[in-house]
């Protein structure tokens, strides 16, 4: 596998110690793919015309599909703060959109440029519709949690290039348990308000700024998901275009993410 030109996944670390939970640098071997696997992805057979997937294609795939995010998100907010558009008339769209398109890459699990990048703009819009209305609220949110989206997105990627923390079969599973609690504990939350009962999880109390730094950092933990799923594709020399499967993944880690510290922004506003 050739090496990255991305200076920032350079001289990942190879297996050592325990294990190969950084090894991007680890040259895939083709001749292992009867009967072994990587997490879930079975390791391609050599197939005609098709390359296998390198860090190259999962950093290219990944910015392309940030940047129409950024692209949309941009015009979308413009949009709203200049009053030329309610709103509603862009979020509930943009959120519907991209929902639905999310549960087709997530089902069909098949790769798909057009299908990713169309979910991209469609949380562009989504994101750049909920900004607008933040950032009219309280001036210079916006700035405040982009810079804190990639300054714990790139703390996550030093710690995982760095071994710091090493994914594994147990921090899988608390990572996965503690996203399904804080869903289910959300989704009660909202539930509860139709009826005018209030938990606190988001009223922008204690008790919801505690919550929504417990939130962020299950989110931030995801992001090693991301890594070792990209990592895993890459070491299992899956075709290329799988690339797009990855981007996708850490598109909406960083939805996520980007959400929850607009939020606790404003919760630090309001006092």
């Amino acid at each position: 596998m050739r090496t990255t030109s991305n200076p920032a996944f350079r001289n990942l670390p190879t297996s050592g110690g325990g294990g190969n939970y950084a090894g991007f640098g680890q040259p895939y071997q083709a001749q292992q793919y009867p009967g072994q696997q990587y997490g879930g992805y079975q390791p391609a057979p050599p197939t005609t015309g098709e390359r296998p997937i390198t860090i190259d294609d999962v950093v290219t795939k990944t910015a392309t599909t940030l940047g129409v995010a950024i692209l949309t998100g941009f015009v979308s907010a413009w949009m709203v703060l200049s009053g030329a558009v309610a709103p509603f008339a862009l979020a509930v769209p943009g959120m519907i959109v991209g929902l639905v398109l999310a549960l087709i890459i997530i089902f069909k699990q098949k790769p798909s440029g057009p299908m990713v990048l169309a979910y991209s703009a469609a949380e562009g819009v989504f994101l750049g519709a909920i900004t607008g209305v933040f950032e009219a609220i309280f001036p210079g949110i916006a700035w405040q949690a982009i810079l804190g989206t990639f300054g714990v997105f790139g703390a996550m990627l030093v710690v995982y290039k760095t071994g710091a923390i090493r994914v594994t079969p147990r921090l899988t599973k608390w990572i996965i348990g503690a996203t399904v609690g804080a869903a289910v504990l959300m989704l009660g939350n909202l539930l509860l308000g139709l009826f005018g009962v209030n938990m606190g999880l988001r009223d922008g109390g204690t008790l919801a700024i505690v919550f929504s730094l417990v939130v962020i950092g299950i989110a931030a933990f995801s992001f090693l998901l991301d890594f070792e799923a990209a990592n895993e594709m890459i070491r299992a020399a899956l075709p290329a275009k799988y690339a797009w499967l990855a981007a996708f993944g850490l598109m909406t880690t960083l939805v996520w993410l980007y959400l929850e510290i607009l939020r606790l922004l404003s919760y630090f506003q309001n006092d």
